[in-house]
Formats: C-alpha cells, structure tokens, sequence
C-alpha cells in the first residue's frame, strides 16, 4: 500500500532535474554589452574585431569579454558607465556603415548555453527598454491615394486610346483635361466602368479652351484609408518587430491615429527607431532607351518623363518616372541563390494588382531593360535611392520572379526580411519617446522578488507548524513548484511581467491549496479510525476530484485571459495557467512519491505527524 512504481518515481525525478537544470540561467544575470553589427547586413571584415580593440584601448575601457554570434560581435563590460562610454566610443570609430546597439547579454556559462539553457525574458517593466507613440501622416497617406488615382485613370486614358491634355492633383482632388467633348464623355464612360474608380465623385468643369473633369475622393472611402491605414502600419510593424528579434513587443492602437510601440529590452533608442522605422523596399521601373543617362547627368537636362538615379558604382542610369510595380504591392520575398550564377537573389511574389502590371510590361517591353531601385530611409529624413540590377526583359512574367544585383546574402536576407514584413501603408512620426532604464526595472524586480519570497515563506511557516512532517513535504513541494515554473517561462521563451509576478504570487497560494484539500482529509479519514496507510491513500483519492475541479476551472478562465487579453493581462495568464500545471504535479504525485517514501510500502506505521 502507498508504493509507486519504479517508472513513476522516475519520471518524478526526471522533470525534477530537467526542470532545475532549465532554472539555472536565471542564477547568472546580465551584462552590459554592446552589439555590433553591419548597417546593411554585410559580411563583418576580419579585421573589424582589431580596429573596435584599437579604440577601445586608446580610451583605456576594458572589456569583461567578447563573442561573435552569426553576423554581430558582442562586447561584455562589467558597468553600463564603460558601456555607455564604449558605445559614444565605437560610434565614432565605425562610423555610419555599422550599428552600435545596447544591449543586456546574459551571463549564461557556455555549457548552459549549448544544452538550450536560457534565462527567463524579462517585460518592459522589469528589464527596461524603450517607449514610443507613434502618429500616422494621413495627409501623405491621402496624397499617396490621390497619386495612385492619377496613375489608374492615366492608365485607363492609355488603354482605351483616348489623349488628353493632363491628368494632375489639384488641391484635395485631381483635375482631368481632355481636348474635347467626346473625349470628355467617353472618359466619364471609363470611370464608370472601372471598379477602381467607382467610389470617386466626378464633376464636369469648364477650363477656357478645355473640357475638364474634376474628381473628388469621397469621404467614406477617406474615413476608410485611415482605418486601413492604421491597421496595416500596426501589423507590419508587429511583423517586423518580430521577425528582428525582439521579444514580446507590445503594438497597439491608441485613438484614431496613433500606436503604441513598447520594446523591452531595447536600451539604445536610435536603434529601436532603426528597427520600427525601416523602410526599405523595391520599385521596377523601366529604363528610358531613347536618351543616354551619362549625357542627361553632365548637361542636367532631363527628359520631363524620365529620372536620373545612379548605381552603387556611381554609373548614372536614367529610369521612367512612371512606376511598373512598388512595394507595397509585394506579398512574398525569400533570399537565395541564382542558380546560375551563384549570386545572392530575393525570390519576389506579387499581389494580383501588382502580377497584372508586371505582366503587362513584361509581354509589351521584350528586349528591353527594367532597372531595380533600392529604397531606404534613414534617420534625419535621409534617403537612399540606388539602383541594383538592370536587366533585359527576355519574356513575359508576372507573379513570381527573382531581383538580384545584391552584394551578400546578408542583404538578401535584411531586404527579404523588410519586403516580407511589408511597407508601410502610410509615414509615421514619433511623437512621443521614453526610456526606462535598468535602474527602474531593478526596483521593479526588487518588489516583485520580496512579494514573492514574503508570501512563500509565510506559507512554508504556516505549513510547517500547522502540518508538521507532511507540512515539511508540501513545502518541499512548493519550491520544486517554483523551480519548475521558472523553468517553463524560460525553455518557453515568455516574458515575466509585473502582473506575471502576481500570477507567480497567486500559484504558491493555489498550491498549497491542494495540500491543505489532501492533508485535512488525511486527519478526517485518522479521526473515523482508519489505519495511517488507509488513510493516507484515501486522503489523496478522495481529494482529487475536488481539486482537478477548482485547477480546471481556474485554467479555463486563465485561458480565456490569453486569447481575448493584451499586454500585462496576457502575462498574468501566462503565469497563472503554468502555475496550475506545475502545481498539479508537485502537490499531487510530488508529495505522494515523498508521503511514500516516508510512510508507504511495508513499513509499520503508528501515528502520522499530521
């Protein structure tokens, strides 16, 4: 009687140790670090490591170490003082080809670190990091409508072979002339027709010896922009900020215009502006074939249908104005080979509006060049615009097609990794910027360790004294209980959170719920009479049912709190739906295996000190 078997009490003490084993990290702190990396995701130089040890030793700041992870080199000091100093250091020295990032690396030894050991992430209330609010430019976002409407009614014009004088924005509008009345009426049929252009109010005007048309965007479809608009800036945001690394961000809206952007962690404020600000992306446009670029860029002189943009090499190359396909209109990018040549690509695949395009462009420009241009803004207002790959369209294509021009796989990867997360619909400004510092998270942990450490002391004591030995068992328990929470929050990569202590602080209190529930039926079944062994056995059979229904329900509305909650909410759940699990195993098979130990198999027992 009250004897597991073999297997059972190994598998106790299996998830015992893998479950301390996985803890451990979170024993070792951080580092101040700093994170270097290329602004453009090349290949870091052999002798970079050199120069970066060169300016450190010319201002005497020592490094605690120095490690490389794929493509960043990651420097250790032993005060965020000799960080922040080495970090004002290495900027100037590097300069605007690579990034110089905060960071806090963690102090896991090596041998942790290859079996998967990791420690917990910490939220931005504890750890630090940075805040923004962000504001969405609508009035760019409406002007970038009303340029996409003077190119689909351009386009239309072309189609259906009728000329016209000028398709132009005008105000908050655009005007339309046409050289006469039947052009007048047959472009009033188009726009008719158009399902692009339906949901716009067209008026027809007199312009002396033109016939206009002035066109309005309706303040539905505007009120509808800013919605779409905002919502589509929040999710390539979330998938950018995801896709980059950093954990548990919180995006969300905040009023009609606004977003909230909190990343823990992230002590350098450039570099998370680097991050939810990037803006790289591809325009295909055609080169113009009738006029030589290098002629265009020593005169100046410009056809009025054309632009000049140069290559990385600084080779002028003269491209339509009018754009074949955009960014915005990409819904898939990987990075790869050409297998043909070896050379880095990004794999492209396009929305309908886009594949039509590209397709018609393709089929009526067969031996003619299409140029690449790669876009990027940088802080400052700054742009880069270059072009990367001219090439000779030798057939038809639409949907998929592979970009190529680039100078490492590295890039391939960053400007894959961008065009996937997608562009934004509309510029965003921040209006709003706070750093919380380590030193607050620090205070934030401090509290949230002694609530913890209170409270689980005060019931180790309570359950000492009132339930003696088996007292001494549950709180047994209740540390492996800690341990094994602790370790899912960092195999499972969540982040702990102010309301994530809390959740911590409610499970000590529900474990040792389920003891109270076994132990007080363990002294009702000794008052009936039963022998100590029955009465043990009982006391957990007959508890069981009672307390698999108050955890069940408990983790059902924890459940409900993850799916349908935001931000400190979800890490309260998150805590709260382990810490059932966890104290489902060590108060009931941990302290039974130990009750067995103690009191069970064949030995001959008097009186339980209960």
């Amino acid at each position: 009687m009250n004897r597991y078997p073999a297997w059972k009490n190994l598998l106790i003490v299996t998830i015992l140790v893998v479950g301390t084993f996985y803890a451990l990290p979170n024993l070792f702190g951080e580092d101040p670090a700093l994170q270097i990396t290329s602004a453009r995701g090349f290949t870091l130089p052999l002798d970079l490591e050199a120069n970066i040890n060169d300016a450190l030793m010319v201002e005497n700041i020592k490094y605690k170490g120095r490690e490389q992870q794929g493509n960043r080199l990651l420097y250790r000091f032993n005060s965020p003082e000799e960080q922040l100093l080495a970090a004002d250091v290495l900027k100037d020295a590097l300069g605007e080809q690579y990034v110089v990032a905060l960071n806090l690396a963690h102090s896991t030894p090596g041998w942790l670190r290859v079996m998967g050991g990791k420690p917990m992430t910490l939220g931005l209330d504890l750890q630090g990091g940075v805040h923004f609010l962000m504001q969405v430019d609508m009035d760019t976002a409406k002007g970038q409508m009303l340029d996409r409407v003077v190119n689909d009614i351009r386009t239309a014009l072309r189609s259906e072979r009728i000329r016209y004088v000028s398709v132009r924005r005008e105000g908050t509008g655009i005007l339309v002339l046409l050289r006469s009345a039947q052009d007048r009426e047959g472009t009033l049929n188009i726009m008719r027709k158009d399902q692009s252009l339906l949901a716009l109010d067209v008026n027809e005007v007199e312009t002396g010896e033109h016939f206009g048309l002035s066109v309005k965007v309706r303040e539905q479809q505007l009120v509808e922009l800013q919605q779409t608009a905002l919502k589509q800036n929040i999710t390539t945001l979330r998938n950018r900020v995801n896709e980059l690394g950093v954990a548990e961000p919180v995006i969300q809206q905040q009023g009609k215009d606004r977003v909230v952007v909190q990343l823990p962690g992230v002590q350098d404020t450039v570099q998370a502006k680097k991050i939810i600000g990037a803006t790289a992306t591809l325009e295909y446009r055609a080169v113009d074939e009738a006029h030589d670029a290098f002629t265009a860029a020593q005169t100046g002189r410009i056809p009025p249908e054309s632009r000049l943009y140069y290559r990385r090499t600084g080779e002028p190359v003269l491209l339509k104005k009018r754009l074949i396909v955009s960014g915005d209109q990409l819904i898939g990018a990987s990075s790869g080979f050409d297998q043909q040549t070896g050379q880095p690509q990004v794999s492209v695949t396009l929305n309908g509006i886009g594949a039509k395009r590209m397709l018609d462009f393709t089929r009526n420009n067969v031996g003619n060049r299409m140029a690449v241009v790669y876009i990027e803004q940088k802080s400052g207002g700054r742009k880069i615009e270059e072009v990367i790959s001219v090439a000779v369209v030798r057939e038809p294509f639409g949907k998929r097609f592979q970009t190529t021009g680039l100078d490492s796989m590295n890039e391939a990867s960053q400007l894959a990794l961008l065009l996937r997360a997608g562009a934004l619909a509309a510029p965003m400004e921040i209006i709003e910027e706070r750093t919380v510092g380590p030193s607050l998270g620090a205070d934030n942990v401090a509290q949230g360790f002694k609530s913890v450490m209170i409270g689980f002391i005060l019931v180790l004591l309570f359950m000492a004294i009132y339930y003696r030995v088996f007292g001494l068992i549950a709180d047994l328990a209740l540390f492996f209980n800690m341990v094994l929470l602790i370790s899912l929050l960092s195999m499972l990569g969540a982040t702990l959170t102010m309301p994530g202590i809390a959740g911590i602080v409610l499970t000590v209190g529900m474990a040792v719920d389920a003891n109270v529930l076994i132990f007080e039926r363990i002294r009702e079944e000794l008052r009936n009479g039963n022998t100590p062994q029955a009465s043990i056995r009982a006391g957990y059979d007959k508890a069981f049912s009672t307390i698999a229904d108050a955890n069940i329900t408990t983790l059902i509305a924890a459940f409900v709190l993850l799916l349908f909650g935001t931000g400190p909410v979800k890490g309260f759940a998150v805590t709260l739906s382990l810490g059932i699990v966890t104290s489902m195993f060590t108060a009931i098979m941990g302290t039974r295996a130990v009750v067995n130990l103690v009191y069970g198999g064949k030995k001959r027992v008097g009186k339980l000190a209960i």
